[in-house]
């Protein structure tokens, strides 16, 4: 026996005008804020930010197990997806940062753990709320040096294993291998350099034949005081 079309519900077609239900508001949930400010007050390093579709709070490296936690299995909050984790370096001291997403607010949260020293960075893993976790806590570790306790999986994923730098900490100095040939060396990029236009003058261009010694004026000399040779 088949079902006749009047036995059918068929919602209407909702027009353009109407908000759908998947789209997330980008005002501010101030409920959210009042909830986190009461539940993780002693926890929290300062007041809850919010700015558009996104809350922020800050946290000690002591308090990520309780806090997130909190965050994970709260059916108040029920911040199941861990979005994103990386590491910062603010020059002085180093932070982990988390963006996570609920489906009980609109606002994105992002958690910043702060006060991580420079010299031996650590913070729990959360692992043990999301797997996922681990890849983005080995790319910190690789990039920052940051030391996640609790990763059962803590290696590099880009370097090699026995790499002694972090690429993303500001004490990395990148070096200028293409400014120079292998011979010359390598000089950094962060070092100065006056504009080869404020540097003109003649140069000896060096040669076998009769124009050995002729004078070849206008060339610029930025590679003359840098030690390259000006006729490559």
């Amino acid at each position: 026996m088949g079902i006749g079309r009047s036995a059918i519900s068929v919602p209407p077609f909702p027009s353009a005008s109407e908000p759908q239900p998947s789209q997330r508001s980008s005002a501010t949930d101030t409920a959210l804020k009042r909830r986190l400010q009461e539940r993780l007050g002693p926890q929290l390093l300062g007041a809850v930010t919010a700015r558009q579709d996104t809350t922020e709070i800050r946290i000690g490296p002591t308090d990520v197990a309780r806090v997130m936690t909190l965050l994970h299995d709260d059916p108040e909050f029920r911040f199941l997806i861990l979005s994103d984790l990386c590491g910062v370096d603010t020059g002085s001291v180093m932070q982990v940062v988390y963006h996570l997403w609920s489906d009980a607010t609109p606002d994105w949260l992002r958690v910043i753990v702060d006060g991580l020293p420079r010299d031996d960075p650590r913070a729990p893993s959360v692992t043990f709320l999301w797997n996922g976790a681990e890849w983005a806590e080995r790319e910190a570790y690789d990039m920052f040096g940051i030391i996640f306790e609790g990763n059962r999986d803590l290696r590099r994923i880009y370097m090699p294993p026995d790499y002694q730098s972090f690429p993303l900490r500001k004490d990395f100095l990148l070096a200028d291998d293409a400014a120079r040939s292998p011979g010359q060396g390598v000089r950094h990029m962060e070092q100065t350099f006056q504009p080869a236009e404020y540097r003109r003058t003649e140069v000896l261009r060096q040669g076998l034949g009769s124009d050995a010694g002729q004078m070849a004026p206008g060339l610029q000399t930025a590679e003359l005081a840098s030690g390259e040779d000006p006729a490559r």
